[in-house]
This record gives C-alpha cells, sequence and structure tokens, in this order.
C-alpha cells in the first residue's frame, strides 16, 4: 500500500511504502499494475520504507503517477546485483537514474555529480546535501550549475581530485562515454545499465546483453565486464526482442 508520494521534480514522483524485505543499493524491484503492464524500477529507498521514483514515460508510468496514498500496488523482488563500493568513490547520476544512485548515497556519503537536462528536472538535489558536502550540479542547458553533460563535469572533477571507483546510473549514452572516459584514467566504474524485462529474474532473456542478463548478472556491472559488451551504448532490445539502436 502507498504509504505517502513525493514529488521529485517537474516529471518525477516517489511513491513510498512499507516492506521488509533486504535490499542493496543498485537493486531493482519488478512492479505490476494489472491489467497493464509489469515494469522494472529501481529501489531508490532500501530501508523499512522503501520507495520508487517514477519519471511518466510510457502507459503504466503515466498510471502511477495517478496514484494515490492508500492505493496498492504489486511489488517483486528485489532482483539483481547492486553496487559494490570500494575506497573513495564519486557517485554519478543523470535524470531519473539518480534514483538509483541515491541508497548507495545514503550508505556512503560519497561525493557526487548530478545531471540534467534544465533545472526543473534535477531530482533529490536537496536531500543530496544532506548525505554529503560535495555536490556539483550539471545542466545541458546551462540554467544551473556547470554548463554542460555530468561525464564533462566529471572529467574536471577527476582533474582535481582523486577517486578509487565511479558509481553511475542515468541514460546509456552518458554511461557510455563515462565508460569510456574512466578507462582512459585506468579508474574503476561501475554502471547501472536499463534494458526491458519481462521476468526478472533471468529466465526469458529479454534483457540479454552480449549474453549477460541485466536482471541477473546485472544491473550493475563493472569495467571489465562493461569493456567485453558490444551492444553497451549502441543497442538495446524492443519489446519483441529485436536488436535496435539505442
Amino acid at each position: 500500500m502507498i504509504k505517502r508520494i513525493r514529488r521529485e521534480s517537474s516529471d518525477v514522483v516517489s511513491l513510498f511504502f512499507d516492506w521488509d524485505a533486504e535490499a542493496a543499493p543498485g537493486q531493482f524491484v519488478m512492479v505490476c499494475i494489472p491489467g497493464l503492464d509489469e515494469v522494472p524500477m529501481s529501489l531508490s529507498s532500501i530501508g523499512p520504507e522503501k520507495s520508487i521514483s517514477i519519471k511518466a514515460i510510457g502507459e503504466t508510468t503515466r498510471f502511477l503517477h495517478t496514484m494515490g496514498e492508500g492505493d496498492r500496488i504489486s511489488v517483486r523482488g528485489p532482483y539483481g546485483r547492486g553496487f559494490r563500493p570500494d575506497g573513495r568513490i564519486l557517485i554519478v547520476g543523470g535524470g531519473v537514474g539518480m534514483a538509483a544512485m541515491m541508497p548507495l548515497l545514503r550508505s556512503t556519503g560519497a561525493d557526487l555529480i548530478i545531471g540534467a537536462r534544465k533545472e526543473d528536472e534535477l531530482v533529490f538535489l536537496s536531500e543530496c546535501r544532506e548525505y554529503t558536502k560535495n555536490v556539483w550540479v550539471s545542466t545541458d542547458d546551462g540554467s544551473v550549475g556547470f554548463h554542460g553533460n555530468a561525464v564533462q563535469l566529471m572529467n574536471q572533477v577527476l582533474d582535481e581530485g582523486s577517486y578509487d571507483m565511479v558509481a553511475a546510473c542515468g541514460p546509456e549514452v552518458m554511461l557510455y562515454y563515462l565508460h569510456q572516459a574512466c578507462m582512459e584514467r585506468g579508474l574503476e566504474c561501475q554502471l547501472s545499465l536499463e534494458r526491458f524485462m519481462k521476468c526478472g529474474v533471468g529466465l526469458c532473456g529479454s534483457c540479454v546483453v552480449d549474453g549477460q542478463r541485466v536482471c541477473a548478472e546485472g544491473p550493475v556491472f563493472d569495467s571489465a565486464t562493461l569493456e567485453k559488451l558490444k551492444e553497451f551504448g549502441k543497442f538495446k532490445r524492443d519489446v519483441a526482442g529485436r536488436r535496435v539502436r539505442l
């Protein structure tokens, strides 16, 4: 049952509910709306009170935006491999991908970069400042913070500081270039990928990327694995399983 609702940005809301299942930063759940669809959602909170944070894109996510306190949703999981933090971490969140990074930020207090297209699409910014003293912001249109994308800002931050690992979630184009930048620097990264999922438990194969099941071996992959994925940053699969360009 939905306990409370919080608006995070112009097009993202968080739904909070009590659930005692154990979860790790970066894991996801399958959310079912009878009569519509079942969709994967990153957990944006992983304590006894959990949350999912939703951007209204398709029919199911638009319906979730219309739900109110006391309404019921069906959730199963948590599934997948989450983040494995090691040493000094720099977190990078792009758009609603920041939802997957919030549990890691709360547990580590790591330095943080938040990127969005424009100011009113930044999510969790005020809350993030409660958990870490170092927060950098980028917007594509320059409406606030660094004028450019999160990877460009990350390169500036890395030029000025020393980190053992970068952890990130966001649009795959962003993640692809982030991975390239980390490889050039010899810096480990762990990235959370998004793919179409039907089962969420590694059986159907709809989320496979070069033999890696995003729901089982991922959604968080390390640098060594990402380097072997030829489809990463280039292709995904549609609802019918056809390979299409990102």
